[in-house]
């Protein structure tokens, strides 16, 4: 089969979970919701977290004297060109356009 992700596969890509906080965060969330729902541990969580702040896609406050997270502009400009990209990936698996996705052992930097 020749497709961009192995269907039995359960693993997620880094963009895919920045844009899963994201979307989880859009109307602000707690740090331990955020990693629920997106099903992280704590130190994966952190590391996300950090990264995401460190490049303006999540901004922090204080509400109630708890931290809240939630999407910037540039987060949800980030989600809406995910998901474009996404939707563009999968219309060219199933063949439309006449375009065909290489296999991903093909695309990885070596």
């Amino acid at each position: 089969m020749n497709s961009w992700k192995n269907e039995t596969s359960k693993r997620r890509d880094k963009l895919g979970i920045i844009a899963e906080i994201l979307e989880i965060a859009k109307e602000g969330t707690l740090k331990t919701q955020i990693m629920y729902k997106a099903n992280l541990s704590f130190a994966q969580l952190n590391d996300y977290l950090k990264f995401m702040l460190k490049t303006s896609l999540l901004s922090k406050f204080a509400s109630n004297k708890k931290e809240v997270y939630e999407s910037t502009e540039k987060g949800i400009d980030f989600l809406q060109r995910h998901f474009e990209l996404t939707e563009l990936l999968k219309e060219n698996e199933n063949g439309k356009n006449g375009v065909k996705i290489p296999p991903q052992n093909l695309l990885k930097k070596t």
